[in-house]
C-alpha cells in the first residue's frame, strides 16, 4: 500500500478561506439558519466570459481546485474525482420548475444539462483539457470520503496527481422544505451560538474543497492521508465499535489521537454521537469543531480535512475551534469523525509527514 499525501488545499466557504492573509481567528461564527458562499473574486480564476454561463456550484469548484493545484504545483491531475451529495442543486429546481410551469412542454435542456452531479468534476476537466479519469460520488454526507476511497485505490493502481473534492450548494425550493421540518435553525436560537442553540437543526451552508493527492512528499506538504472507512446507519455503541476498530487496523490506539475533529452542528437530536467521544474515549484528547465556520451541507466534511490540514501547517490550535482546553504540545495523529442525522458515519485518519 502507498503512502498518500496531500500537497495542496483549496477551499471557498461561507467565510473569505480562499484569501490567505486570513486564518481562523479572523472567521466569523454562523448566525443565520442558512449562508450563502462568501464570493471569491472569480474573475481571478475565471475568464470572465464564462463565468456568467456558470452555476454557483461550478464557481465554487473551478476556484477551489485551481487554489489547490497551484498549491501543488499541479498543472494536469491524473484524475479528477468529486463529492457531491445535492449536485448543481440551483440548476436542479430551475428544471424541474420550468417542468412544472411550462406544462412539460417547449423546455430547453440547459438547466438539466447544469444540474447534473457531475457537472462541476465535468468543467474543471474542460477547464484544464483533462481528458483522464474523472468520476463523481453521490453518497448523501459521505459523498466526500467516498472520493478520498477512491482516489487512494487509484494512487494504488499508479494513477497521480489527483485533484479530489467536495461541493455542494444552496438551493432556495429544497431550503425551504429543510425548513419545514425543522432541519434549519431558527435565527432568534443562534444568538449564544451554535453549540448553546439547543434546539433542533443546523445552519444550512454551501461550499466547495479540493486536494491534490500524490504518493510523494513535497517541500509544502500538509499532512498524510492514512485511512477512510464510511458507514450508513450506527447505533451510539456500534459507533464506539467502529473507531476502535478503524483505529486498530491502523496500529493506533485512542491515546495516540493528538486531535479529535468533530462535525458539531448544534443538532440536540444528533450531537449526540459526538458527546460520547468527548466525555469517555476522548476526554483527554484535544476536541475541535468547525461547522459553526463552514455551515452544514453534504460534504461539508471536506471542509473538516481542510482544517485539520491548516492545523498540520501551523501546528497551532486557535482557541475558536476548540471544544475543551486540553493542551496538545505536537500534532501528529489527527482523527476525523462525521455524521448527519445519525447516519452517514466516517472517520478519517490523517498523520504528520
Amino acid at each position: 500500500m502507498n503512502k498518500y499525501y496531500i500537497n495542496g488545499i483549496g477551499c471557498v466557504s461561507a467565510q473569505d478561506t480562499s484569501n490567505k492573509d486570513l486564518n481562523f481567528n479572523d472567521y466569523s461564527e454562523l448566525d443565520q439558519g442558512v449562508v450563502p458562499v462568501f464570493k471569491p473574486n472569480y474573475r481571478d480564476y475565471i475568464k470572465p466570459a464564462m463565468i456568467r454561463r456558470m452555476s454557483n456550484g461550478v464557481k465554487m469548484g473551478v476556484v477551489a481546485s485551481a487554489i489547490a493545484m497551484k498549491e501543488a504545483a499541479v498543472d494536469l491531475p491524473e484524475a479528477i474525482i468529486t463529492g457531491s451529495g445535492m449536485g448543481c442543486l440551483k440548476d436542479s429546481e430551475k428544471f424541474l420548475e420550468n417542468i412544472i410551469n411550462n406544462e412539460e412542454q417547449y423546455l430547453t435542456p440547459t438547466s438539466f444539462i447544469q444540474s447534473t452531479h457531475n457537472t462541476v468534476g465535468a468543467q474543471i476537466a474542460l477547464g484544464l483539457t483533462c481528458k483522464s479519469y474523472n468520476v463523481t460520488y453521490v453518497h448523501s454526507a459521505t459523498s466526500f470520503e467516498s472520493s478520498l476511497i477512491d482516489t487512494m485505490l487509484m494512487i494504488d493502481e499508479g494513477t497521480e496527481p489527483i485533484l479530489v473534492g467536495g461541493v455542494d450548494e444552496i438551493g432556495p425550493h429544497t431550503t425551504e422544505q429543510h425548513k419545514l421540518v425543522d432541519h434549519v435553525k431558527k435565527e432568534e436560537d443562534l444568538q449564544k451560538g451554535i453549540l448553546k442553540s439547543n434546539s433542533k437543526g443546523a445552519v444550512f451552508s454551501e461550499g466547495a474543497q479540493f486536494f491534490v493527492l500524490e504518493k510523494k512528499k513535497i517541500k509544502n506538504t500538509y499532512a498524510q492521508l492514512v485511512d477512510v472507512a464510511i458507514y450508513d446507519e450506527l447505533t451510539k455503541e456500534e459507533v464506539i465499535i467502529k473507531m476502535y476498530q478503524f483505529l486498530e487496523e491502523n496500529e493506533l490506539k485512542a491515546s495516540n489521537i493528538d486531535v479529535i475533529i468533530m462535525g458539531n452542528n448544534g443538532d440536540v437530536g444528533y450531537d449526540s454521537y459526538y458527546k460520547i467521544f468527548q466525555e469517555k474515549d476522548f476526554k483527554n484528547t484535544q476536541q475541535l469543531y468547525y461547522k459553526h465556520f463552514s455551515g452544514e451541507y453534504n460534504t461539508a466534511s471536506a471542509f473538516g480535512l481542510w482544517t485539520a490540514c491548516k492545523l498540520f501547517s501551523s501546528q497551532n490550535i486557535p482557541e475558536v475551534l476548540k471544544l475543551n482546553e486540553i493542551k496538545v504540545s505536537s500534532i501528529n495523529h489527527i482523527l476525523l469523525y462525521n455524521q448527519y442525522q445519525g447516519k452517514s458515519h466516517s472517520f478519517t485518519l490523517l498523520s504528520s509527514c
